[in-house]
């Protein structure tokens, strides 16, 4: 019995959402310390534009978990500038390299999650919210790079080895 592409899709969108939301439910308690940088980064050189469907997925279903506050909707568009930023270097394959686009992102986190708060309370509690959050993001942007440096690889060869094997990719 052949399995259409679509249902593939549905199958590789509903696993990878699901271990976004596993992995981040698992390290909720160390502040800033994730694999979903990592993870993205992975699903969108693998995945490709699936990725969006697996982001929202994953987004939706954390605020189920943890409510709908306004740091949920920066996520609605956080991790969707991490995967467009892939999506333009996704030929690269260097653990380095992709490292370093991880720390970044986890440096600029708090940036980019200030945004929201321009609109509710103007820029002066959005630059106070991203200042007193410095200290989360710099321990983002390390914890990133070396998770990343560390990880990529091993979980890119085993991703893209699964996608190619059981999905014929």
């Amino acid at each position: 019995m052949k399995i259409s592409s679509k249902t593939k899709d549905i199958v590789i969108v509903g696993i990878m959402s699901a271990l976004l939301l596993t992995v981040q439910v698992a390290l909720s308690f160390l502040p800033n310390i994730e694999l979903v940088s990592l993870l993205i980064i992975i699903s969108t050189i693998v995945f490709g534009w699936k990725t969006l469907s697996i982001i929202y997925i994953f987004v939706f279903a954390e605020g189920l978990i943890f409510g709908f506050g306004s740091w949920w909707i920066c996520y609605l568009y956080v991790w969707t500038v991490l995967m467009l930023i892939t999506m333009i270097f996704r030929k690269n394959r260097s653990s380095f390299f992709w490292a370093l686009v991880a720390g970044a992102f986890g440096l600029g986190f708090g940036a980019l999650c200030s945004i929201p708060y321009i609109f509710i309370g103007g820029l002066p509690m959005a630059l106070a919210g991203f200042i007193n959050g410095i200290p989360f993001d710099v321990t983002h942007c390390i914890a990133n790079y070396i998770i990343t440096l560390v990880l990529f690889k091993p979980l890119y060869n085993l991703l893209d080895w699964i996608n190619r094997k059981e999905f014929g990719k």
